[in-house]
């Protein structure tokens, strides 16, 4: 049985061997030597980062923004004139347009990429599926060698010499087969990570246009802070002057006032919305821990203002109006004292203004009214509050200090001789 087996398996490989020569539809037409359409290139092409010059101005310009951040963060520390004011701004200007110019170089990297990576995406395409026809052809081919009757292949040989060729030649065949295979298999690999990486760097450009928006919007929120700042002094250091020093005052009058009522601990589930609006606490743990518009403050030890403002928008109609809204805003904070709270500011598209007003006659008119209390004594407020109706100080108030704070007696936490400043909200 083993001679027999033997035997059957040298008849196959001559059978093998006289299908190559003589059988067009063979897979053994595609001779190891030729370079045949079956040959898949397999040279993993490394995807292209830039151009070296490129590389060489993005490392430049990574460079000089190191260096902007460096003298931008030494010089808003020396910030104490118009004229250092407008330095720090033209730094930050700087900083911004060639974060942008870097974003745009690697945008352009990016987009080469892509480009490359869809090439060669598509030459793996035309590559696999002419492998795979010719593979197909050669599986048929083995087929129908293998329906031949042996003995009549062994009587085709004229002499040992042409069978002992035929099966060498076989044996090449089939070594070119497995390295084909091999290929193939790399050629799909690479074509899996090519595409992989496609859509990488799609993603990646996304990201990237999406940052640069944003560093436009940055760069044109800058400019326009600088002539606002020129605007709102009038280009003169006394104006300057006498404004940060009335927005640090009140600034520490919060910090004070908060630090006397036993800090700005978090408090949770404090919003409480009905037919008149909504009531916010400057502490909710949903914005009390945020910075007050990117300074040292927060909105949970400074945001009175803030949280007062955002509960008269909801009173008319702004119902998604918080204080964490109108703290997004740059804009609705003075130039000169960031943490400052304009009297003209926006929210949900709506702008607004504080006024000078009557408490009795805006309340009676169905009106809140924005109070300034000193609790201290002084003669500026330290904290604002929401008064929301009563008469003759009998007044009912969202207080965004106190917790749960909301309808209650103005007079259970401060008296009426305590206000300093009132305002009515004009839209």
């Amino acid at each position: 049985m083993k001679i027999k087996r033997k035997i059957l398996a040298y008849f196959t490989l001559i059978i093998l061997s006289f299908s190559l020569f003589f059988n067009n539809s063979s897979f053994a037409q595609e001779t190891p030597s030729s370079s045949s359409s079956a040959e898949v290139d397999t040279t993993i092409t490394p995807t292209p980062t830039g151009a070296q010059d490129n590389e060489v101005k993005k490392n430049e310009l990574k460079k000089i923004i190191n260096e902007l951040e460096q003298k931008s963060d030494e010089a808003k520390k020396k910030v104490d004139s118009l004229s250092s004011q407008i330095e720090v701004m033209d730094n930050q200007i700087q900083l911004t347009q060639y974060r942008i110019n870097l974003v745009q170089e690697q945008i352009n990297d990016t987009t080469l990429d892509i480009d490359t990576a869809g090439k060669k995406i598509k030459n793996l395409e035309g590559s696999l599926n002419n492998v795979t026809k010719v593979l197909l052809s050669r599986i048929v081919a083995t087929y129908q060698a293998g329906e031949i009757d042996p003995v009549r292949i062994l009587l085709a040989s004229s002499n040992l010499q042409e069978f002992l060729s035929r099966e060498n030649y076989l044996k090449i065949v089939q070594e070119h087969d497995k390295e084909l295979l091999y290929n193939t298999q790399q050629a799909k690999v690479d074509y899996a990570n090519q595409k992989t990486l496609l859509e990488s760097k799609k993603k990646k450009i996304l990201a990237l246009q999406s940052q640069l928006e944003d560093y436009n919007k940055e760069l044109d929120s800058q400019k326009e802070s600088k002539q606002k700042l020129l605007a709102e002094t009038q280009g003169d250091e006394e104006n300057y002057q006498r404004l940060l020093s009335q927005a640090k005052a009140q600034l520490e009058g919060f910090s004070r006032f908060t630090a006397n009522q036993g800090g700005a601990s978090l408090l949770g589930g404090q919003t409480a919305c009905d037919d008149w609006g909504c009531y916010y606490n400057q502490r909710d743990t949903e914005w009390g821990g945020s910075s007050l518009n990117g300074t040292q403050y927060t909105l949970a030890s400074d945001g009175c203002l803030v949280t007062s403002m955002a509960m008269v928008y909801t009173h008319y109609g702004h119902k998604s109006v918080t204080p964490a809204t109108i703290n997004s805003i740059p804009g609705n904070f003075a130039s000169y004292y960031p943490a400052f709270l304009k009297k003209d500011i926006i929210a949900d598209g709506t702008p607004s203004s504080r006024v000078y007003a009557s408490i009795d006659n805006q309340l009676s008119g169905g009106n809140p009214v924005i109070v300034g209390i000193s609790y201290d004594g002084g003669p500026q407020p330290d904290h604002f509050l929401v008064l929301i109706s009563g008469l003759n100080g009998n007044y009912m108030m969202n207080d965004p200090y106190t917790p749960n704070g909301h309808n209650i007696p103005f007079t259970d936490k401060y008296s009426v001789g305590s206000i300093r400043e009132i305002e009515k909200v004009a839209m």
